[in-house]
C-alpha cells in the first residue's frame, strides 16, 4: 500500500491538474508540497494567497493580489521547461465564481500535458459539480507517529535541551490525534513555562486532545472513572471483554489474532449499556470518545459525509481508543427518503470503515431496540459480537441492590431477599432509584436506612417492564433466535 508522500508524488508525475487536499493543516500542506518538489526536480512549489500575491517566483513575486483570476492566467503561461506546482490558499472561496470555474476547467485540459499542477488546500468544500471531473482528491491524514516523533525532537533540540528516548516516545504517543500545530502549541507552552519539555506536559497534551475533539462538534472526549466493579452482573460480558483487551497485545498479532472490531450492546434502557462502555475505556487505559450519530447530519449537501471522513479519521489518529455510539438505532434507524439518502450514505461510509478498519479502535454501540437498526448492522464482521442486556437476573438484582447501597453507605449491611423478590422486571437504573428513593425516605425522618425503606420504594415505582412490555418481549425474542449472546451467565430470574 502506497504511502501518502508516495500517492502524492504519482498523481504530480501523472499530470493531474487539479488535486484538492482535505485538510484545514495549511502550513503542513505547504511543507508536504515542498518535499515533494525536492524529490521531484526540477519541479519547484509556488503559492498564492489573495492578500500576498505569489511566492516561489522572483519575477512575479506579489502577481495576482486579490485577483484570483490573475495566478490562473499566470500558471497558463508558464514554460514547460520550469514544471511548477501551485498551491492556492482558500481558493475554494472563489470556485462558485463562474469566470473562476471556467478558467479552472479550460487549465485543468491544458495541464494533462503540461507538467505543471494545480493544489487547493481546504478542510471543508463542496465543489462545484462540473469541476467533478477535473479535481482529483487526497485526504490528508493526522500526523503519524514518526512525523510527530521528528516533530517533538527538533524542537527539543532547538531549544538546547533534547528529550531522553523514554520521555520523547511517552510524549509522541500522547500527541497521537493532534495536527501539527497543536503539537507545536504544546510545545510552545511548556518552553514558555520550564524553557524545556517533559512529561509534565502530558495534562496540556491531554487538554489539547479534549479542545480538539471539542472542535469536531460530532465528538466528545467522554472522562469516565467507571470500572466493571461497578457494574452488577454480565458476567458472560465482562468475561468476553477481558478476552478482547488482551487481543491488543504485541503477544496477541505474534499469535495472529486481528485487533478487536468492537461490540453492539442491545437491550431495554436502563440495563446498563452506557456504564459498560464507560467501564471499558477506563479499565482498559483507553480515550473514550463519544459519537454523537445525529450531527453527523448536517444541513449542506456533502457535509454530513465529510463530518464522517472527519471523524473516522480523528478516531482512528486517537488509536488505541474506544468509540462509544450512543443509541446507535436512533442515529441510522430513520426513513433514508426523507433525508435524500444521506442518512444511507453515512451509514454506508461507517460499515465499510468498521469492516475494513485495521486501527486499535474499539466500537462500542448501544441500542434500545432492533426493529430500526439497519440489517447491514448487524451482519457479522461489522462487530466482534452482539450482546443482549436484559433485565437483571435475581442473583443480579441482589448484587446491584449491594452495589449502590455499599457505594452510599458503607458501613450498613442489610436483608435484602424481600425486595429482590419484588422487584423482579426492575432494570438496574431502576433499581438504582429504588435504592435513593429509600434513602430519602429514611433521611427525612433522620434514621438510618432499613430493608422496609427498600421495600416501599420500590412499591411506588412503576418498572419499563410493565409500560412497554410488548416492545422487551420483542426485543427477547429475538434475541433468543440466536442474534445475540446474553450478557449475563444463566440464571434463574
Amino acid at each position: 500500500m502506497k504511502s501518502w508522500d508516495e500517492h502524492l508524488d504519482l498523481l504530480i508525475r501523472a499530470r493531474t491538474p487539479l488535486i484538492w487536499i482535505r485538510s484545514g493543516e495549511e502550513e503542513r500542506v505547504e511543507v508536504l508540497l515542498g518535499q515533494a518538489a525536492e524529490r521531484l526536480k526540477p519541479r519547484r512549489l509556488a503559492s498564492w494567497d489573495f492578500i500576498d500575491g505569489l511566492k516561489g517566483d522572483l519575477n512575479s513575486e506579489g502577481l495576482g493580489a486579490r485577483q484570483p483570476m490573475a495566478v490562473l492566467q499566470w500558471l497558463q503561461k508558464v514554460d514547460s521547461n520550469n514544471p511548477t506546482i501551485l498551491l492556492v490558499k482558500d481558493f475554494h472561496r472563489f470556485c462558485e465564481d463562474a469566470g473562476i470555474a471556467r478558467m479552472l476547467r479550460n487549465l485543468s485540459g491544458q495541464l494533462r500535458h503540461q507538467p505543471h499542477t494545480v493544489v487547493i488546500c481546504s478542510g471543508d468544500w463542496t465543489p462545484p459539480t462540473d469541476l467533478d471531473d477535473a479535481l482529483t482528491i487526497l485526504d490528508l491524514p493526522l500526523p503519524q507517529e514518526l512525523e510527530i516523533r521528528n516533530l517533538l525532537s527538533n524542537i527539543a533540540k532547538t531549544s538546547g535541551s533534547p528529550l531522553q528516548k523514554d520521555v520523547l516516545e511517552e510524549l509522541t504517543h500522547a500527541c497521537s490525534g493532534l495536527s501539527e500545530i497543536r503539537v507545536r502549541q504544546v510545545a510552545a507552552r511548556a518552553l514558555a513555562q520550564r524553557g524545556q519539555m517533559g512529561l509534565e506536559d502530558l495534562v496540556e497534551v491531554l487538554e489539547e486532545k479534549r479542545q480538539s475533539v471539542a472542535r469536531s462538534e460530532v465528538l466528545e472526549y467522554f472522562e469516565t472513572q467507571a470500572t466493571p466493579a461497578d457494574i452488577g452482573g454480565l458476567d458472560a460480558l465482562k468475561g468476553w471483554l477481558d478476552q478482547r483487551h488482551q487481543a491488543f497485545s504485541d503477544e496477541a498479532r505474534q499469535f495472529g489474532l486481528p485487533l478487536p472490531r468492537g461490540v453492539l450492546l442491545v437491550g431495554p434502557q436502563g440495563t446498563g449499556k452506557s456504564l459498560t462502555a464507560k467501564a471499558i475505556a477506563h479499565s482498559w487505559s483507553m480515550p473514550l470518545l463519544r459519537l454523537d450519530v445525529g450531527r453527523l447530519f448536517a444541513g449542506l449537501v456533502g457535509a454530513s459525509e465529510a463530518r464522517t471522513r472527519e471523524t473516522i479519521q480523528r478516531a482512528e489518529a486517537m488509536a488505541p481508543c474506544v468509540l462509544w455510539i450512543d443509541e446507535i438505532d436512533k442515529g441510522f434507524g430513520g426513513d433514508a427518503r426523507s433525508d435524500g439518502g444521506t442518512s444511507q450514505r453515512v451509514l454506508a461510509n461507517v460499515l465499510t470503515w468498521m469492516a475494513e478498519k485495521t486501527s486499535a479502535v474499539f466500537v462500542v454501540a448501544t441500542a434500545n431496540g432492533v426493529e430500526r437498526l439497519p440489517g447491514e448492522l448487524l451482519r457479522k464482521g461489522r462487530f466482534d459480537e452482539i450482546f443482549m442486556l436484559d433485565l437483571p437476573t435475581i442473583q443480579e438484582r441482589h448484587s446491584i441492590f449491594k452495589l449502590h447501597i455499599q457505594q452510599r453507605r458503607p458501613n450498613l449491611s442489610l436483608p435484602l431477599s424481600t425486595v429482590v423478590d419484588r422487584t423482579a422486571g426492575f432494570s438496574g437504573a431502576e433499581l438504582e432509584q429504588t435504592v435513593i428513593e429509600a434513602m430519602h425516605l429514611a433521611f427525612a425522618e433522620r434514621r438510618e436506612l432499613e430493608e422496609t425503606d427498600l421495600i416501599l420504594s420500590a412499591s411506588q415505582l412503576v418498572p419499563l417492564s410493565r409500560t412497554a412490555k410488548e416492545q422487551l418481549n420483542s426485543l427477547k425474542e429475538w434475541a433468543s433466535s440466536g442474534r445475540a449472546r446474553p450478557a449475563s451467565l444463566l440464571m434463574s430470574t
